[in-house]
């Protein structure tokens, strides 16, 4: 018996990634999670923005005698500064922590697009605007329970489906003593940090399934996925003599050392 739902990607450079689907339970607790947290700015706001509202009406009744249209105004203004309050927190923390709130974090999953690919603004800011209206009787929730991708609304929309964070697995390949010794170096030159489990897993399939490739696929490939990958890393240049394949399975033995400390 399957308690989640296994879901295959594929990437840009034809890669197919396997994911565990996040689930409802996760997805609810994340949820749950955020909008605890995002009591937090509301609270705040709200207390600055009744001073603020109140300095205000003060103003127009000592001035003018009255501030009913002004009171109006100060009302619509909250409600928009609330707005914002709510989307801005799913669309920044998904934009900028690669698909996770702090919710999705604690919970260990995560936003991708279909392609496999980490989500950007756009995907982040559709996910949010319809959020409200996943919210509105449950319509999100028996979206995800039903659906085959497990997908509410906003994701159909934004091209997204929310994944577990697996963390990854090594799997038996030979790789070369250059690459164990590129490897150390990489550890000291790059920022690993940045390079996601997808990341890794993109990696991973690459050098799996480079044998079955014919060369000229195999060139293309390696030299756009090392090159992508030398900009996540943020390594500013490549040690002399790396081929691109060199540089791959240097970068995944790096990353196998790292998470493993």
């Amino acid at each position: 018996m399957r308690f989640f739902n296994r879901i295959t990607l594929q990437t840009p450079e034809s890669v197919e990634l396997e994911f565990t689907l996040a689930g409802i339970g996760n997805r609810a607790l994340a949820l749950l999670i955020d909008y605890m947290v995002l009591l937090i700015p509301f609270i705040l706001a709200l207390f600055f923005w009744l001073f603020v509202a109140d300095q205000v009406l003060e103003f127009f009744v000592g001035v003018f005698g009255r501030a009913d249209d002004v009171d109006l105004w100060l009302r619509a203004i909250t409600v928009l500064i609330n707005f914002v309050i709510y989307e801005g927190y799913f669309v920044g923390f998904e934009a900028l922590w690669r698909g996770q709130t702090p919710g999705k974090r604690y919970t260990k999953i995560r936003v991708l697009r279909d392609d496999g690919r980490p989500i950007g603004i756009a995907q982040a800011t559709l996910r949010a605007l319809l959020r409200p209206l996943d919210d509105t009787l449950f319509l999100g929730m028996f979206l995800i329970a039903f659906g085959r991708k497990e997908k509410r609304l906003g994701d159909w929309l934004a091209g997204t489906v929310v994944v577990q964070d697996e963390h990854p697995t090594a799997t038996a390949f030979s790789t070369s003593q250059a690459a164990q010794d590129l490897a150390v170096q990489l550890l000291q030159l790059a920022d690993l940090s940045h390079l996601l489990p997808d990341d890794f897993a993109v990696i991973r399939e690459y050098l799996q399934r480079r044998s079955e490739m014919s060369a000229k696929a195999r060139s293309e490939v390696n030299l756009q996925l090392a090159r992508q990958v030398k900009e996540v890393i943020l390594l500013e240049k490549v040690p002399s003599n790396t081929t691109p394949d060199l540089f791959l399975e240097a970068v995944y033995l790096a990353y196998q050392q790292q998470v493993s400390k």
